[in-house]
C-alpha cells in the first residue's frame, strides 16, 4: 500500500515529467498573451463572458452572441428592432471600464463568467484595472485592441480565445478585404483635395474626437483630415463656437440626430462652410453607430458610407445591398426594406 505522502510525491514528479503545455491541458487551462502583454490563464473551454464595454460586447456579439452574459449598457426599443429578439432581450450587465462606470465586482460574480474581456485602447490605466478586477474575482480577464485597423487581426484572436476559428475567419477576412478596398480607393483621392471634416457630438456639437483618438481614427483612415488636430493626448474635447469658426470645416459628420435637427438653424454654426454648403451627415447608429458610438466592428460598414459622403462617387457598389449583407453576417440579422430605408435616409 503507498503512503499518501508518497503518492503525492509520485504526483508532483509526474507533473514535472509532462511539462507546462500537458499540465495546462490536463488541468482545462491555457495562457493567453493579451494586447497589454498580459500573460492570463483562461479555461480551456468558454463557456460565458462578460464584455466591460460595448466594443467588446458588440465584437462578442457578432462572433459568438449566445456567449456573452449581457449588454453594458441599455439598448432603447428602436435599436432592438434591429437585433433578433434572442439577444436584444439580454440583461443589462452595466460597464466596468470608460466613463461612469456602472458594474462591480459583485455584478461580475453574480453573472458567473468563464471570462471577461475589455477591447479598445490599450493603456496602463485599462491594464491596472484588468489586474485588479481579476485578483477581486478570480476570473480571469483579457484585454485586447480594438483599433480598427486591428480589426482582422482581433477577430482571429477571439476565435482562438473562444473556440470559434472557422467563425472568427470569415469575419476577419471580410474586415481585411474591406479595409483594404477603402485603403486603395481613398489612395486616388489627391492630398489637396481631402475632406477637412469636424466631428460633432452632443447636441450643440460641441464636444468632438481629438484628431489621433479612437474615437475619430475612421477620419484618418479615410484620409480625411480631422479639424480638431490639439494635439492634446486625450479622445474627446469640448471646445468652444469660436473655434469651430476658427476652423471652418468643409464637413461635419455627428453621431446626435438633435444635433444634425438643430445645426441648420442654429445661429452660431450659420456661417461654418459646411452647413452653408448643406455638407453636415449624420451617421447611422442601429443598432450601433457607424462612426464611432461605440468603436468596434460596427463602423466597418460605415466606411464606405462615410467615403460616399465625403468622396461622392468613390465607391460606385450598391450600398443598400451591402449594408444587408454586412447585417446579416455581423448582426444575424435580415434586415426588411423599411429598415434599410431608415439607416439609410434618416430624417
Amino acid at each position: 500500500m503507498i503512503s499518501r505522502r508518497a503518492a503525492l510525491s509520485l504526483l508532483a514528479g509526474s507533473a514535472v515529467a509532462l511539462g507546462p503545455a500537458r499540465l495546462l491541458a490536463q488541468t482545462g487551462k491555457r495562457t493567453v498573451t493579451d494586447g497589454a502583454g498580459r500573460k492570463v490563464e483562461i479555461p480551456a473551454t468558454i463557456g460565458r463572458v462578460f464584455a466591460a464595454g460595448t466594443p467588446a460586447a458588440i465584437s462578442l456579439y457578432t462572433l459568438a452572441p449566445d456567449r456573452l452574459v449581457g449588454w453594458p449598457e441599455p439598448i432603447n426599443e428602436e435599436r432592438r428592432a434591429y437585433l433578433p429578439a434572442k439577444y436584444a432581450a439580454l440583461p443589462v450587465t452595466g460597464r466596468l471600464t470608460g466613463r461612469a462606470n456602472t458594474a462591480n465586482v459583485e455584478v461580475v460574480l453574480k453573472n458567473q463568467p468563464d471570462l471577461i474581456i475589455d477591447i479598445g485602447t490599450i493603456a496602463p490605466i485599462y491594464a491596472s484595472l484588468a489586474d485588479r478586477v481579476q485578483q477581486q474575482t478570480g476570473i480571469p480577464y483579457l484585454l485586447l485592441d480594438g483599433a480598427l485597423t486591428r480589426t482582422p487581426a482581433l477577430y482571429r484572436q477571439l476565435g482562438e480565445i473562444l473556440g470559434a476559428a472557422a467563425e472568427a475567419e470569415g469575419l476577419a477576412a471580410y474586415a481585411a478585404d474591406l479595409l483594404a478596398l477603402v485603403r486603395t480607393r481613398v489612395a486616388y483621392v489627391p492630398r489637396d483635395q481631402r475632406a477637412r471634416v469636424y466631428y460633432a457630438r452632443g447636441p450643440e456639437g460641441l464636444e468632438t474626437g481629438l484628431a489621433g483618438s479612437i474615437n475619430a481614427e475612421m477620419l484618418d483612415f479615410v484620409g480625411a483630415m480631422n479639424v480638431a488636430a490639439t494635439g492634446e493626448k486625450r479622445n474627446i474635447a469640448t471646445v468652444s463656437a469660436e473655434q469651430i469658426l476658427a476652423w471652418n470645416p468643409e464637413d461635419v459628420v455627428t453621431i446626435d440626430q438633435r444635433f444634425y435637427q438643430a445645426v441648420w438653424h442654429d445661429p452660431i454654426w450659420e456661417e461654418v462652410l459646411a452647413v452653408r454648403q448643406r455638407r453636415v451627415f449624420l451617421a447611422p447608429n442601429k443598432p450601433f453607430g457607424w462612426f464611432d458610438s461605440p468603436p468596434a466592428a460596427n463602423r466597418l460598414i460605415g466606411l464606405k458610407w462615410l467615403c460616399n459622403k465625403l468622396y461622392g462617387g468613390l465607391f460606385t457598389g450598391d450600398l443598400a445591398a451591402e449594408t444587408h449583407d454586412f447585417y446579416r453576417r455581423f448582426y444575424h440579422i435580415d434586415l426588411t426594406p423599411v429598415q434599410l430605408t431608415a439607416l439609410l435616409e434618416p430624417a
